[in-house]
């Protein structure tokens, strides 16, 4: 199934248009669990474009309610839909109805993945060999200040650092300097959707019930690649590991003439070290991701 071929036969949301592209989605109809298992076996065994085309139409609801969630990023909303629209039928492509569970419970990791994707490249805040603990700060700590400090402006109270340091697993020191640059980057993240009524989100939203399904996802997807990391680490030796955290874990990488000194050997040296090390990392946690279907479900 062509990603390209495929959006040109799905509503296309627009800046200017959101309304009416919920409007749009909302007419598709959603499948009950029969029906989206027969449609999913006729595109998996026959390749069926049509019954792909409508598994992916049924789940843009989802897709829609996901990219809101992340609206507080300042970004627009009908692009994040666009990205998770991507995902969406990513997921489609990978579906496998035997697994026994429904494709919104699986398609939520790839529409969610590439929603953040599109969020970390736009925001440029997160960048490659920033910690996963970090991540899980920069897309947490939101919807955690929302929580407890709703009207909170300026800079957190200690007792709410400490609070949302705790909930993260994270130094209050980070969570201050999260706090800082995103609320530089935030222009009217306070304004309300201009969307029309009131009740206008509500109509369209997909069953509140999958909320628990989102938060449940997230938190697995970040256990899963900790473990995934933790266990590739031990087939490094000390000296590649060392590396690897200073110059890919680390928040604050070493440059390669820092890891010269203190190893006594050439910066291109540390490079080629660095390299290989990372390719072993990738390899193993791309092997047991797959072994254990934590990514691709195959």
């Amino acid at each position: 199934m062509s990603n390209k071929n495929q959006l040109s036969n799905l509503p296309v949301p627009t800046s200017g248009g959101l309304s009416i592209y919920l409007a749009q989605i909302k007419k598709f109809p959603m499948l009950d669990a029969e029906e989206e298992y027969m449609l999913a076996k006729n595109w998996k065994e026959n390749g069926n474009l049509q019954s792909a085309h409508k598994l992916v139409t049924s789940h843009l609801r989802l897709v829609a309610k996901i990219a809101m969630g992340y609206r507080g990023y300042g970004l627009p909303v009908n692009e994040m839909i666009s990205e998770g629209n991507i995902g969406l039928m990513q997921a489609v492509k990978k579906f496998d109805p035997d697994k026994g569970f429904r494709l919104a419970t699986y398609a939520m990791w790839w529409i969610k993945a590439s929603i953040q994707e599109y969020v970390l490249r736009s925001w440029s805040l997160v960048k490659m060999g920033t910690t996963s603990a970090q991540k899980k700060l920069f897309f947490n700590l939101k919807k955690i200040k929302n929580q407890i400090a709703p009207s909170q402006d300026g800079d957190l109270r200690d007792e709410q650092v400490k609070e949302i340091s705790k909930r993260l697993d994270v130094d209050s020191e980070e969570v201050v300097n999260m706090n800082r640059r995103m609320m530089g980057q935030e222009k009217s993240l306070n304004e309300p959707i201009k969307s029309g009524e009131a009740d206008e989100w509500q109509d369209w939203l997909v069953d509140e019930s999958l909320d628990q399904e989102l938060l449940i996802s997230q938190q697995q997807e970040y256990d899963d690649k900790k473990e995934l990391l933790k266990s590739a680490m031990k087939i490094l030796n000390e000296r590649e590991k060392e590396i690897i955290i200073a110059r890919r874990l680390n928040e604050n990488p070493s440059t390669l003439e820092d890891l010269s000194k203190k190893y006594k050997i050439s910066r291109e040296r540390i490079r080629q070290i660095e390299t290989k090390a990372f390719e072993k990392l990738q390899k193993s946690m791309i092997n047991a991701s797959k072994s254990k279907n934590l990514l691709t479900n195959n």
